[in-house]
């Protein structure tokens, strides 16, 4: 890796390798038979014990987020090539207009490599071994003001610009059971062990850029942890032109991935549930990923606390013509991001540990007296992740007409806005197969990539006995 700008997207190199943060349906928290609901509350339990076909028995993946497709590419008057944000053709208050305070996106991806489920120690029991992946990022509303405006402003305050990703395996035992001196009451815990293949944790906390007559004049605190196995930081000289911008010095301008991935990481997590039922309803409540990774060794770069300094390397224009174009050469400020911040290689950690992204996840589900094949759910689900946190009500619909079909339709709301999502599932002797999405896919590119950053599917095939 030649440049910062790998280091940049390394984040997803890693999280597209294997493994991270397990993804579930939400869509099927209420629905009969549905097999893996244990994985969003422990407590739930299945009426019949399973093995799930190897990698296809629980398949999710899954992108959200505030900041779509769609706000970046523009499709040109005439009909004919896309244009970025950043072209001249679309005015500066159209495209700000569409970016918030603060810019989230996400994916997540999981695959159940085998799991098993059984009857047993006077409850319900199940082991998975999962392999998932998971990227977050949150970009500040002056990052993408700075690229569509250049130096037409004076002062730019891009703070609070995140990404993070990591990839692990893990083992789950999980084990329900009725308490009987509760009527009513069930109650679940899952124990997890991971297995740490890569993470990268990018901290860009403070730019302030002031416009001066011989460059900016920069205020910046910034951190890089790469928990890699094998990756070290390239580091390159960068002099500044003129007598202002001080001595030449050292910076890190990129990472060099030597000997490919290797396990560098382990980690410990738990999850906890409950369902109570009340005459026509049910109460369930879980904590999902109560736990922490540690990592090996770890690569480290950081200003070293806030430091201000004068740069000329810095600059940006808007005109599509020119060799800084954004539109030509997105490639030049992903590598002048290196020169602005000047992060300074601190060495090895031998460790670094981060805790899990918790989630908690409360449901009320209510079944119609005249109809009892037929019931309602609410459900709130907040994950726990500093800047990657976000929360969602959902509300469905659930029906199971038949002993061998349910299906259900919900709604969702929360911090990425609002969704559609379904869920039908087979569960016929010998074999269950169900299919869903938490967020219906809507308009896709040419590339068949979403325009709305928020979008799922899940697919399973499974054999009950």
């Amino acid at each position: 890796m030649k440049s910062f700008k790998k280091l940049l997207i390394l984040a997803s190199v890693v999280a597209a390798y294997n493994s991270a943060y397990a993804q579930n349906s939400y869509s099927g928290y209420f629905l009969d038979n549905y097999t893996y609901r244990y994985e969003m509350n422990p407590a739930f339990g299945n009426s019949k014990g399973f093995v799930s076909m190897p990698v296809i028995g629980n398949f999710n993946t899954a992108i959200r987020g505030t900041l779509h497709l769609s706000d970046i590419f523009y499709k040109s008057p005439d009909g004919g090539k896309t244009m970025l944000f950043t072209n001249p053709g679309i005015s500066v208050s159209e495209a700000m207009g569409k970016f918030g305070n603060r810019n989230k996106i996400g994916t997540n991806n999981k695959i159940n490599l085998l799991s098993v489920g059984f009857k047993g120690f006077g409850g319900f029991n199940t082991i998975t071994l999962s392999a998932s992946a998971n990227l977050e990022a949150s970009l500040p509303k002056a990052f993408f003001s700075l690229a569509k405006e250049g130096i037409s402003n004076k002062t730019y305050d891009i703070h609070n610009m995140f990404a993070y990703a990591n990839a692990y395996a893990s083992v789950a035992l999980n084990h329900s059971r009725d308490i009987k001196q509760v009527p009513g009451l069930r109650v679940g815990a899952s124990l997890k062990f991971l297995v740490g293949v890569g993470s990268v944790d990018i901290r860009f906390n403070e730019a302030d850029l002031t416009l001066g007559e011989n460059g900016w004049t920069a205020r910046t605190n910034a951190d890089i942890y790469a928990s890699v196995t094998g990756l070290r930081f390239e580091k390159e000289i960068y002099t500044p032109s003129g007598n202002k911008g001080g001595a030449p010095r050292e910076y890190v301008s990129g990472a060099n991935l030597d000997d490919g991935f290797g396990i560098n990481g382990y980690g410990l997590g738990f999850d906890l549930g409950a369902e109570y039922k009340w005459t026509d309803f049910k109460f369930s409540a879980a904590v999902l990923d109560l736990g922490f990774m540690s990592w090996g060794k770890t690569q480290w770069a950081s200003t070293d606390g806030t430091r201000t300094f004068t740069t000329d390397a810095y600059t940006f224009s808007t005109d599509g013509d020119a060799d800084n174009s954004f539109d030509n050469e997105l490639d030049n400020m992903k590598d002048d991001l290196s020169r602005l911040y000047q992060l300074k290689d601190m060495g090895e950690k031998s460790s670094y540990t981060r805790a899990l992204a918790a989630t908690l996840n409360f449901g009320v589900d209510y079944e119609l007296p005249v109809y009892r094949k037929l019931h309602f759910g609410l459900l709130n689900s907040t994950r726990i992740n500093g800047a990657y946190s976000w929360t969602q009500f959902r509300l469905s619909a659930n029906i199971a007409p038949v002993k061998v079909f349910s299906a259900d339709v919900n709604v969702a709301a929360g911090t990425y806005g609002v969704g559609f999502g379904w869920m039908i599932n087979l569960h016929a002797t010998g074999i269950n197969l169900f299919l869903g999405m938490d967020h219906t896919l809507g308009t896709l590119s040419k590339q068949m990539i979403p325009l709305n950053s928020n979008a799922s599917f899940n697919f399973g095939l499974n054999f009950p006995f």
